[in-house]
């Protein structure tokens, strides 16, 4: 038919065309979009970026400039704890740089699968991911971002997060590919 859900939004397919899934290694890719393929790959970079750097060690520092850099001034993120709070991208930096300083010696992020709809300016990315914290403890966690385009940049608008669980499953259309949700 004409139209198509993702997300569980419905898309009309004269504005949005579907590709089918694309398997790469564990990570799974999802893109819908409107003919801009270039988009697609960029938002794609911000999203590794993100998930890049905020993983850290004792070799490696935490990119914290690149982290701030993909977002909107204004920029809203929600984390996992509830009830939901709104944090800024400063205040949110600074809770992750002093718990880097601290208690968390070590955070290594995976993107395992990505789900991007754009549609001309605006775009939404469903973001299935792994971290392992002090090279221990390992969760998992689903992120949504929305993200415009202004004056030829993508930036990230606004970001939550919520993490995965038996009763709370990753999507398997992020993580077919993955030996475990």
């Amino acid at each position: 038919g004409r139209v198509m859900k993702l997300m569980g939004l419905q898309f009309d397919r004269t504005s949005a065309a579907c590709q089918s899934p694309v398997q790469g290694g564990e990570r799974k890719e999802r893109i819908t979009a409107n003919g801009m393929g270039a988009d697609e790959g960029v938002i794609r970079a911000i999203i590794d970026r993100q998930f890049a750097s905020l993983s850290w060690d004792e070799t490696i520092t935490p990119g914290w400039d690149d982290f701030a850099g993909d977002f909107l001034d204004g920029a809203s993120l929600f984390p996992a704890a509830r009830p939901a709070r709104r944090t800024s991208v400063a205040d949110f930096v600074e809770r992750m740089r002093g718990l880097s300083d601290t208690s968390l010696r070590s955070l290594q992020e995976t993107v395992l699968g990505t789900d991007i709809c754009v549609f001309g300016n605006i775009a939404i990315a469903a973001v299935a991911a792994e971290m392992i914290e002090n090279s221990a403890e390992t969760s998992r966690s689903m992120e949504m971002l929305l993200l415009v385009k202004s004056e030829g940049q993508w930036k990230i608008v606004a970001q939550a997060w919520d993490k995965a669980s038996e009763a709370n499953p990753l999507p398997d259309a992020l993580v077919s590919g993955v030996t475990s949700r």
